[in-house]
């Protein structure tokens, strides 16, 4: 279970993380600045299983990796929107961030405590017990995911044949 930081539509990958920390490397400093202009202490207070809730668009803007990365970094469960720019999508599962789509995310408060029954394809809103559905993944996606991305995908597919 984690808590709900709640954004609105339209939140493009510099507000996610500052086009001037595009030349930190390091994921976890990344992490230290997400948000950072919007809402100063979200690095200082997420948790690791919080969800970040949004509405339509999330990750519009350039196409930089920087922004689901620094997300990511943040140990956060999830990303949930109603939407998402296609380029943030799938540069999210890229490198094994988990992104879910609900169209119910405007019944989600900031400060909620969720959890997912991705079995299921359900969010419990344990504060509302409220329940929505999540548009599922094709099992080709949700394996990317659960092997922390395309490269942890790709090598385990070397194991499976045994050319690692």
């Amino acid at each position: 279970m984690g808590r709900v930081w709640k954004f609105g539509d339209d939140i493009d990958t510099d507000v996610i993380i500052q086009g001037k920390y595009l030349v930190i490397n390091d994921p976890e400093e990344l992490a230290k600045h997400v948000f950072e202009n919007m809402m100063p202490d979200f690095a200082s207070k997420v948790k690791p299983g919080d969800f970040v809730v949004a509405g339509e668009n999330f990750g519009c803007g350039s196409s930089r990796e920087h922004a689901p990365l620094a997300l990511k970094a943040t140990h956060i469960e999830a990303v949930i929107a109603r939407s998402y720019a296609r380029i943030f999508f799938r540069n999210a599962i890229n490198i094994g961030l988990r992104v879910l789509e609900c169209k119910d995310t405007d019944r989600i408060d900031d400060g909620d405590e969720l959890e997912v029954d991705y079995s299921a394809n359900v969010i419990l809103n344990r504060t509302k017990g409220e329940e929505y559905q999540i548009n599922p993944l094709p099992d080709f996606l949700k394996q990317i995911i659960e092997k922390n991305g395309l490269v942890g995908f790709g090598k385990s597919l070397l194991r499976s044949t045994g050319r690692s």
